[in-house]
């Protein structure tokens, strides 16, 4: 099947020098190269921790790994600094290809992911150098590979199944909630599923509505799984390495329209932790919560309310289930207004549940009533315009702070 490239349009970075958008592949280190170094895991802090590489990995892990935004200073600087760039899937080969070189048990499996490279070259050159039984193709048999990654996890490998499209992935939805979720409970705990379903989503430049899904309510609805969703090229790699290394199933989600996001990202090792939201933008005035491709129009929209007087915070939950309770309190103790944004639907979205989970547990600190900003209830249209208007826009996040800080 053709790959489908799509760029990523005028978008926003916490760090706009860092993040350009190019179409080609930039040139790296493998990770042959730099493992004999050091291992870097960036605290919720903000503080490094350099591990050498004699030493225990097990030991120095920080469960609480979370990428830390880089200051003005350094971003003006970032020529300079040590790491490499990388685009969004590349960060997303890289730390699969480092997690293939560690461990023997690690394999990935979907249409088109061998010789071809996978439908957005996140596996490319992958089959030529661990070999077709590591890297296997697969027919065009969602619920069948699916079912196949389940099986080998149960018997101790690691597989990474890859859905060409998250929609696909409907299709294997027996599999995934009948099995995936539930074979851990079912046996006892005889059987651990360690496996980790991965691929595109949500809505791109005119794919048509099949393939504009928005899936993460459908799979954050079955027990036993776990969901994270990336938004930049450093923490697509660190939540891919933890996912893989995670004994839960684990479904990562990745935005068909961050594929060519770049960023600087650390040559040493790190992971990222499954249950840490990331403070983008810290602020005073309303705590903003989104995840995925809207982070970028939140912060496109946080230029304008900045301008306009108002001090939003800005925090990408990145886990979807479950969520990061601790980080999302404090942070509405302390702004006390709540402003979700979501490209899920909004019957029985992200946002409806995040809703739930903030009313339950801070509804005494809160001084207005949460506003979710989701996509409309409608299929993705495939015409440009209307596509535009399913979708939450920058403009109507400026005007929901300003109705919360009235």
């Amino acid at each position: 099947m053709a790959a489908i490239f799509q760029g990523l349009g005028a978008s926003t970075a916490v760090t706009p020098s860092n993040s350009k958008l190019l179409l080609f592949s930039s040139t790296h280190k493998s990770f042959s190269e730099r493992k004999a170094s050091s291992l870097l895991v960036v605290r919720s802090d903000a503080k490094p921790l350099n591990i050498k590489g004699g030493q225990s990995r097990a030991h120095q892990l920080i469960t609480n790994a979370v990428a830390a935004k880089p200051d003005a200073a350094a971003a003006s600087t970032s020529s300079k600094q040590p790491g490499h760039e990388l685009l969004l899937f590349e960060a997303l080969r890289e730390g699969l290809e480092e997690e293939m070189e560690r461990d023997a048990t690690v394999c990935v499996m979907g249409e088109d992911v061998g010789h071809y490279g996978g439908s957005y070259k996140v596996t490319k050159d992958l089959a030529n150098k661990f070999g077709d039984l590591r890297v296997l193709d697969t027919p065009i048999a969602e619920n069948s590979f699916t079912g196949m990654g389940i099986g080998a996890a149960m018997t101790g490998l690691r597989p990474i199944v890859e859905g060409m499209n998250m929609g696909f992935l409907l299709l294997a939805f027996n599999q995934i909630s009948n099995n995936c979720g539930m074979l851990h409970y079912t046996s006892g705990g005889q059987f651990k599923i360690p496996i980790v379903i991965r691929g595109p989503g949500g809505v791109g430049r005119q794919l048509g509505a099949e393939h504009s899904q928005r899936l993460e309510s459908y799979f954050q609805s079955i027990p036993g799984i776990q969901m994270v969703a990336c938004s930049t090229p450093y923490n697509a790699k660190g939540l891919m390495k933890a996912a893989i290394r995670s004994d839960n199933p684990v479904i990562l989600f990745e935005h068909v329209l961050l594929y060519n996001l770049k960023e600087r990202i650390p040559d040493e090792e790190y992971i990222c932790n499954l249950e840490e939201a990331e403070m983008v933008r810290p602020g005073e005035h309303v705590t903003i919560l989104t995840y995925s491709r809207m982070r970028y129009h939140v912060m496109q929209a946080a230029k304008t309310l900045v301008n306009k007087g108002y001090d939003p915070e800005v925090i990408d939950i990145r886990s979807l289930k479950p969520f990061d309770l601790h980080t999302i309190g404090n942070s509405v103790k302390k702004t006390h207004r709540v402003l979700i944004v979501e490209e899920c639907m909004r019957t029985g979205g992200i946002g409806a549940s995040l809703t739930a989970a903030i009313t339950e547990n801070f509804n005494d600190y809160l001084d207005a009533p949460i506003i979710c900003l989701s996509s409309q209830d409608v299929p993705t249209p495939y015409a440009g315009t209307l596509e535009n208007w399913t979708v939450v826009q920058p403009a109507q996040i400026v005007t929901a702070v300003e109705q919360l800080c009235q």
